[in-house]
C-alpha cells in the first residue's frame, strides 16, 4: 500500500511541474522567400578548362524562390520572460535557377526553372518576452534540424539533387503578440533562416538562405485567480 501512496505521489508532482512550465501551444501558417548561393572553388581555373568540369555551376546567387510553411508549437518556462519554444514545421525551400549552356562565355537558357525542397523541421528557439503596448514584443535565437523529405530539382541537378537528407540551420526570429479573447492571442513573425555549414559537392558549396513571415494563433492557460486556492471562500448567508 505504501508503495502505490509512493507513485501516486510522483504522479502528481510530476503533474504539477508540467502544468507550472507549460505556457502555451499554437499553430502558424507562412510565406517563405528562399535563395541559393554558390560558391565555385575552381573559379581561377576556367582558362584549363576544356572538358567544362571546373566552372561548373558559376558561382552567383539564384532568383527569389517564394513558397509557403505550417507548423504547430509548445512552449515552455519556468520564467515568464525567457522561454524555451519547440516546433514542427513543414517548409518549402528552394531556389529560380538558369541551366548554363555554355559556361566559357556564360550563355544560359534564358528562362528559369525551380529547385524545389521540402523539409520537415524540428525548430527550438530561446524566446525573449517584453511588454509592447497592449501585446508582447520577443525575440528568437535558435537553430532547426532538417529532415528533407521530398525535392523537385532540374538546375545544377549534380549539386542540388546531392543536398543531405538531414542537415540543420540558424535562425533568429522578431515577432509580436497581441491578446484576441479569453486564452487566446494571435502573433507575427519574421525569421531570417540561413544554412550555418555550406553544402559541398565536388569543387561547390551553396549555402540556402529563408526569410519567414509567419502569422499564427497560441492558447495561453488561464490565471490563477486568489480563489483559485484552497482556503474556504465566503460566499453569503445560505438562503
Amino acid at each position: 500500500m505504501y508503495k502505490y501512496l509512493v507513485i501516486l505521489c510522483f504522479l502528481v508532482s510530476l503533474k504539477s511541474q508540467s502544468q507550472s512550465l507549460f505556457k502555451g501551444v499554437g499553430v502558424f501558417g507562412s510565406l517563405t522567400q528562399s535563395a541559393h548561393y554558390y560558391k565555385n572553388l575552381d573559379t581561377d581555373k576556367k582558362s584549363l578548362d576544356t572538358l567544362f568540369k571546373y566552372f561548373y555551376p558559376q558561382t552567383h546567387i539564384s532568383k527569389e524562390f517564394f513558397n509557403w510553411g505550417a507548423g504547430v508549437f509548445l512552449e515552455l518556462s519556468r520564467n515568464n520572460n525567457v522561454r524555451w519554444q519547440t516546433e514542427l514545421e513543414y517548409i518549402n525551400k528552394g531556389a529560380n535557377e538558369m541551366e548554363l549552356t555554355n559556361p566559357y562565355p556564360g550563355d544560359r537558357t534564358g528562362t528559369y526553372s525551380k529547385n524545389k525542397l521540402t523539409y520537415i523541421q524540428w525548430n527550438n528557439y530561446a524566446k525573449f518576452y517584453n511588454p509592447l503596448g497592449f501585446g508582447f514584443w520577443y525575440v528568437m535565437p535558435g537553430i532547426r534540424l532538417e529532415y528533407l523529405f521530398r525535392k523537385s530539382v532540374s538546375v545544377f541537378t549534380p549539386i542540388s539533387n546531392n543536398f543531405p537528407t538531414f542537415w540543420f540551420s540558424g535562425d533568429l526570429g522578431l515577432g509580436y503578440e497581441f491578446p484576441l479573447f479569453k486564452k487566446y492571442s494571435a502573433f507575427v513573425e519574421y525569421h531570417w533562416n540561413p544554412d550555418i555549414i555550406p553544402h559541398t559537392h565536388d569543387n561547390t558549396r551553396v549555402r540556402n538562405r529563408t526569410f519567414e513571415l509567419r502569422i499564427g494563433m497560441v492558447m495561453r492557460p488561464k490565471k490563477r485567480s486568489i480563489d483559485d486556492c484552497n482556503t474556504p471562500v465566503y460566499k453569503g448567508p445560505a438562503h
